[in-house]
């Protein structure tokens, strides 16, 4: 097959990968009421981690589970672990583009860590392009810094976590296989969410009203009938959604389908709007091209200095 075949079958891959994401947030926007923030994680992690074990096992890959950066990998998994933590608290309060779009603000993190811990040069154009970025995210924020809503930030703050743990990915993928590091990330989930059930998972602090902190605190199993299949769903769909992305980045130029996971925002603005009646504000539109138009300005730039900061590294 020719680099232009692959090409075109890496971008079908980020497309389909992309619109199984929008479907797994929107589910999490639907059944947030019923159930319980770090129950509903550890079902999906757990439905994952078996799902992605049985592929390899079917597939007669090796199921490899020793890491060569055991203090690195526990920081990747944990900084994964509550980056997207935010990122559902953010459905319960958030349109999906609006979460969706705050979060392509991980590109701009990254370039900015990859000069700090692995001493990538990025020049002045991409700096620009980092600070213009920021004011998309600005613009979508829309902050009233008299009475400003910091929960807002929880998308950004989610960018930040996952700019971290991709940094040290590329890292440890010298010598982790990308499965191996997956297997990671499922199992670390599962594993402290199971902590956060220990402590939490029977409702002792859940003493509040607004609906966004009894996601967070709420009981675990209140209304299982309803919500395991949800949970299996969103496992089942997450994981489709990380092989199609994954098989991507490995048969066709990083630096091609990279772009395409931009796809993500256009997927959600349509799930948000056929779903909740969800339209996004000018103010959110406007913002979601400047960031945008900045991500895609720092991948070209990457492209032309035959760099690879941010476009080897998938968006989820």
């Amino acid at each position: 097959m020719t680099q232009v075949e692959n090409n075109s079958k890496g971008i079908l891959y980020i497309l389909i990968g992309m619109a199984l994401f929008s479907i797994q947030d929107a589910l999490i926007k639907f059944v947030y009421e019923e159930v319980a923030l770090y129950e509903l994680y550890f079902g999906r992690t757990a439905t994952a981690l078996i799902l992605l074990t049985g592929y390899l096992k079917f597939s007669k890959q090796k199921i490899v589970l020793k890491t060569h950066y055991p203090y690195l990998t526990v920081l990747r998994v944990i900084c994964f672990f509550f980056g997207f933590s935010f990122f559902y608290i953010s459905l319960t309060f958030m349109s999906l583009a609006e979460a969706n779009a705050l979060f392509f603000s991980s590109p701009f993190f990254i370039s900015i860590l990859a000069t700090i811990f692995l001493k990538e040069k990025v020049g002045i154009r991409r700096w620009f392009a980092i600070l213009i970025g920021f004011v998309g995210v600005f613009i979508i924020l829309n902050p009233d810094f008299n009475n400003f809503n910091y929960m807002k930030l929880a998308p950004v703050i989610c960018a930040l976590c996952y700019s971290i743990s991709m940094t040290i990915t590329k890292v440890t993928s010298d010598k982790d296989n990308v499965y191996t590091q997956m297997i990671h990330l499922y199992f670390g989930a599962t594993i402290i969410s199971i902590l956060f059930f220990i402590f939490t998972g029977k409702g002792q602090f859940n003493n509040f009203s607004d609906p966004t902190f009894q996601f967070i605190f709420r009981e675990w199993g209140t209304n299982l009938s309803f919500t395991v299949p949800f949970i299996i769903a969103m496992g089942t769909v997450a994981t489709f959604s990380f092989y199609f992305i994954f098989n991507a980045y490995s048969i066709a130029s990083p630096s091609i389908v990279s772009i395409y996971e931009y796809s993500l925002i256009i997927w959600s603005i349509f799930a948000g709007f056929v779903l909740f009646d969800n339209i996004p504000t000018l103010r959110t539109f406007i913002g979601v091209v400047i960031i945008v138009c900045a991500g895609l300005y720092i991948y070209m730039r990457e492209k032309i200095k035959d760099q690879a900061i941010v476009t080897d590294t998938p968006s989820r």
